[in-house]
């Protein structure tokens, strides 16, 4: 556990950078565990579309990590060999710094979030992890799409992603938010909502988390910004 948790994405453009960051999906597992002030952390690939579909994104990969506090996590994520070679053959790479205000659920058997902060306000991040039950995986799928569409629609989010470790049954949707409102309004409604009902009646995951961060920062860019540069512009 820690106090300050993080996503690092990393976009590879070449071919050949494409094919490192699927074998590091294995090779950079014991040189993470050996990274000073690391704690949970977990390497993941990503989808397609607006971010979360069954289809792969082979060209984004990222590293989910938590640390003691914020500076370790900002130090780190720049300067900790792991990362530092991720980025060198990155064309692009961002990194969101995360404060815990709330988590239920485990994720491997561990709750790997320690929520300390109390709600405030500016931008939100959640993230929801599931490991789908393989029978209910089809019926997973077909809501997904849907989902994931009014997310990319909807123009409160400021940022989007399905990353996941297994393709297919263990998946997590990651997303910023400008406000808790504008989160909750569309938790609210549509697909979303008609989903997390028949998840609820039906049983379709295995395991689950659930969590809420304030945002403290980032670092780099994502499509040649800062994703919560939105948030300045509407300030």
């Amino acid at each position: 556990m820690g106090d300050c948790a993080t996503l690092s994405l990393f976009r590879f453009d070449r071919r050949r950078d494409r094919a490192w960051a699927f074998a590091q999906m294995g090779l950079a597992r014991g040189e993470l565990r050996r990274t000073p002030g690391l704690g949970f952390w977990k390497l993941v690939g990503s989808g397609t579309g607006e971010g979360f579909t069954p289809k792969p994104n082979t060209a984004v990969w990222g590293i989910l990590a938590t640390w003691p506090d914020e500076g370790t996590a900002r130090r780190q994520t720049a300067s900790a060999p792991v990362f530092r070679r991720f980025a060198r053959r990155a064309s692009e790479s961002w990194t969101t710094f995360l404060a815990p205000l709330s988590t239920r659920g485990q994720w491997s058997g561990e709750s790997p979030f320690e929520a300390r902060e109390r709600p405030g306000s500016g931008p939100l991040a959640v993230l929801t992890r599931a490991k789908i039950r393989p029978g209910i995986a089809p019926k997973f799928w077909s809501r997904a799409p849907a989902i994931s569409r009014a997310i990319g629609a909807n123009s409160d989010v400021l940022f989007k992603i399905g990353v996941g470790e297994v393709p297919w049954l263990q998946q997590v949707t990651f997303s910023i938010w400008p406000d808790a409102d504008s989160m909750a309004r569309f938790a609210r409604r549509g697909h979303h909502a008609e989903a997390i009902r028949a998840v609820r009646a039906e049983g379709w995951f295995r395991e689950e988390l659930y969590a809420r961060f304030r945002v403290l920062g980032d670092a780099g860019t994502w499509g040649g910004q800062s994703p919560l540069d939105r948030t300045k512009e509407a300030a």
